[in-house]
Parts: structure tokens; sequence; C-alpha cells
């Protein structure tokens, strides 16, 4: 069977009416408009690491940022890690259920606070996903922020250059969701590294980081350093969520 044949097989099973994971509506999409839009309202978010800004004040960052911000220039998310999306990203990333990686990059494209993070690509020299260990690669079978870079590089028609090779893990850590908040940075000191023979293509570059859940950021952290100490000009990063404080 040709590519174009193959292309035209998935083209129509994209079309084919699905269940909403969400609200299990029939015939509908596996994530349709209306559960998408009642539960990804517009929030207003700190730019460096996209908690929701509370209470009255006008101030341009949170708390957080403004005593000790990420080493990133910004940082957007689509919505907060709570109910519908955690069971839906935990669905995607433990359960193998890839077929969620089109409706999430479609509510990355479609939430209301990540209109800045898509003008953003077109000013962007480089797209990169978070790594996996092999240890994690192996027991998980794909690595669910490599699925959501690679689509939303070619749904956006983004002009910058993707790779899942560049941008390393050199060692398995325990699961930061497992680790209490002081531990965390400790945990993934160090994990990631530039690969040395291409760490070139990042000099005085920008370069946005994909990952699917943020939760202090300390991983996100520690993989914007290893792009900077490899001489990049800017690093940001998007997710789908962000875990609230």
């Amino acid at each position: 069977m040709g590519l174009m044949s193959i292309r035209s097989l998935v083209s129509r099973a994209l079309q084919l009416p699905s269940q909403c994971a969400v609200c299990r509506s029939w015939p509908s999409q596996r994530l349709c408009r209306h559960c998408r839009d009642s539960f990804a309202a517009a929030k207003a978010r700190c730019p460096r690491c996209a908690l929701v800004l509370t209470g009255a004040s006008a101030a341009p960052q949170c708390p957080q940022c403004l005593r000790s911000p990420l080493p990133l220039t910004a940082c957007f998310a689509a919505v907060d890690y709570a109910y519908p999306w955690s069971e839906l990203l935990a669905r995607y990333k433990f359960e193998q259920d890839t077929g969620l990686s089109g409706p999430l990059v479609d509510l990355l494209m479609h939430a209301p606070g990540v209109g800045p993070a898509l003008a953003a690509l077109e000013r962007l020299d480089w797209l990169l996903p978070m790594p996996l260990s092999q240890q994690r690669l192996a027991e998980r079978g794909y690595n669910q922020a490599w699925e959501l870079c690679r689509l939303l590089h070619r749904r956006s028609q983004c002009r910058a250059a993707v790779s899942a090779r560049l941008l390393l893990r050199l060692r398995h850590t325990e699961a930061q969701s497992q680790l209490p908040h002081a531990a965390r940075q400790i945990n993934v000191r160090g994990a990631f590294i530039v690969d040395p023979l291409a760490a070139g293509q990042l000099r005085g570059r920008q370069v946005m980081l994909v990952d699917d859940v943020m939760t202090t950021g300390a991983t996100l952290a520690a993989a914007a350093n290893a792009v900077l100490e490899a001489g990049a000009l800017s690093v940001s990063a998007l997710v789908i969520a962000r875990t609230p404080p």
C-alpha cells in the first residue's frame, strides 16, 4: 500500500464518529467541543510558570516567580491538572491510549490561554519534547511528550525544527509525583543533557519544550538549564496541564 493510500485511510478514520471521552456523548469526537469549551475556560496565569494568578492583585507574576523564577522566558498551559483533564492525561500516559494525542493537541490549539504560545511558534527555532529515560520508555512503549510535540508541529505548520534526539535524559529518576516538593529539584538535577555532537544547533536559538503535565516545574527547569548551557538564547515551555499549588 502506497504512502498516499495510508494517509487517505488515516484521514478517513479520523472523520469517523466516536464517543466523547468526557461526557460519553455519541456520535461525537474523542473530545467534543462542548466539553473542551466547558472545562477549558480562560484563566489569568503567571507568564513564567503558568500558575493561575489569584486575588485582586495586578502583579505580573506569581509570588514564587517573583522570589525565585524558573529558567524559562515563558510558560503556557491549556488547563489546570484537574477533572476531567487529570483522568484523560492518566489514560493517555499510563493506559497507552495514544488516540488521545489528536484531541489533546486540539485542546492545546484552542484553549484560550495558549494563543500567545501559538504565536510564539512562528518565532521559534526548535520545538523539543521532554525526553523519557530508557527504562520509562521501555515500560510505556512511547513518549507522550514526543507524540504531542510532533502532532503540534504538523498541525500548527510551525517552521521550527523538531527533534526527539537533541535533548537527552541521562538517567532514570523516581516519579516526581511520588516525592515531596523539596526533593524534586534534587531528583532531576543533572538528569538532562543536550547531545554533545549536536549542541551547536542550539547556540543562539529560541527553544520551546513540550510536555503533558507540569507539576512544580522542577523537571522543566532542569531540562531548560541543559538547553541554556548548550548556548540557547531562550527557553519557553508549553504543557497541556498545570498542577495547582
